[in-house]
């Protein structure tokens, strides 16, 4: 992990009390550290550990700028990023980690790298789906996404929202709905005899 040293805080020197790290993350973070969900931005992070003789309890304030592809054309958007995460570091005998967030580290060794717990915040912090505002996607690719989406033989162009704004998955009654598939009638009626 030599390029990213500068992560490592080193737990077993420091003095009783609060300290406080500050870090900037920027394009050269996210490609060094190679992670699916996030390959550039630019992220401040303010680090407080608070040591209490042989626990470490460390906030991160993690504030900033991430670029994702968009979803739906797969040009970058960028999503913003606050969040704040709690991590305990102990020492043990060796590595482990207690739950999401208590961690072990052996004694001897005395420091941990935060750089992966530092990637992690952030790519949690990014919601599951990422689409630009209705209009801003890439025209070409949305037009290319509209031509070959799947849609019933009673719509028409005009249907299809050009911005594809109305992908989420709750459907509205607007009285013009077709009649509901008989299988979903008869696991409504299972769902319902449970209830009563």
């Amino acid at each position: 992990m030599g390029k990213f040293k500068l992560y490592n805080v080193d737990l077993k020197n420091l003095s009783p009390g609060v300290h406080e790290f500050e870090y900037l993350l920027e394009n050269k973070f996210f490609v060094d550290i190679d992670g699916t969900e996030v390959q550039k931005g630019k992220v401040k992070v303010h680090l407080t550990v608070k040591r209490s003789s042989m626990m470490f309890e460390m906030n991160f304030q993690i504030e900033g700028v991430v670029v994702v592809p968009c979803d739906r054309c797969l040009d970058d958007m960028e999503i913003p990023i606050d969040t704040h995460n709690r991590l305990v570091v102990k020492f043990g005998k060796e590595y482990a980690e207690e739950s999401d967030e208590v961690v072990v580290i052996p004694e001897e060794e005395g420091a941990i790298n935060l750089a992966w717990f530092l990637y992690e915040f952030i790519a949690l912090a990014v919601p599951m789906k990422h689409v630009h505002a209705p209009g801003k996607c890439n025209k070409a690719m949305s037009s290319k996404l509209k031509k070959h989406t799947a849609r019933s033989s009673d719509e028409t162009e005009d249907d299809f929202e050009d911005d594809m704004g109305g992908d989420d998955l709750a459907l509205e009654d607007d009285g013009n709905a077709s009649p509901a598939d008989p299988r979903w009638d008869a696991l409504k009626g299972l769902l319902e005899n449970d209830n009563n």
